[in-house]
């Protein structure tokens, strides 16, 4: 996975580790657009299993996007967030259950209120394996959304590029400041992908 150089972040305001690499060779990294990256970011570091998180930007066509090109639609960069964690803890398949789950993904260009390409639905692989479940995923999880009447999966599902931190103040945001806005709304669908892979192994 590409990451930008930039001035280095401290450290997960909310566990107290690393949120730039290198990291132990037993982490392993994902990356998901669900919307504003705020509530996105704090849904992934309350998981157990996750070792730390970073908000960012993803799959844009501009180097070193910053937050006021990003929301202005110049860069076609999504919000983002990366997640690391430890797999023999969590499972892939059961962070896409909560990818899933925790938005609503059938909005195309906006997640409820927020408008823009930036806040469309994304998963960004970093190699095939994640590619491969990711799109397994979405075929059950449309399965579950067309029998509750739900309309059609826009989730971009594509190969990471570069994964862009943003500015240290999007960090943590809703630890920092708990009144903050966190826009993310699921459908009330169940996705069945990672029922059998969230338990922890001894």
């Amino acid at each position: 996975m590409n990451h930008t150089a930039m001035p280095r972040l401290g450290n997960h305001f909310v566990n107290g580790n690393p949120v730039q690499g290198p990291f132990e060779q037993h982490l392993e990294q994902a990356v998901f657009a669900m919307g504003c990256f705020w509530g996105a970011e704090q849904l992934f570091w309350q998981t157990d299993g996750v070792f730390s998180t970073a908000a960012g930007y993803a799959g844009g066509d501009v180097a070193d996007p910053d937050y006021h090109a990003v929301c202005g639609g110049e860069t076609g960069h999504a919000e983002v967030v990366l997640v690391i964690y430890d797999p023999a803890e969590v499972s892939y398949s059961h962070l896409l259950k909560l990818f899933w789950e925790s938005h609503d993904p059938t909005q195309g260009m906006r997640q409820g209120n927020d408008i823009g390409s930036q806040y469309r639905s994304a998963i960004f692989a970093v190699d095939d394996a994640q590619y491969d479940a990711a799109l397994h995923s979405m075929a059950a999880y449309q399965t579950g959304l067309t029998a509750a009447g739900r309309g059609e999966i826009t989730t971009q599902v594509a190969t990471l590029d570069t994964f862009y931190y943003a500015e240290e103040y999007h960090q943590q945001y809703l630890a920092k400041n708990p009144g903050g806005y966190c826009g993310l709304s699921g459908t009330g669908v169940s996705c069945p992908v990672g029922l059998d892979l969230d338990k922890k192994t001894a």
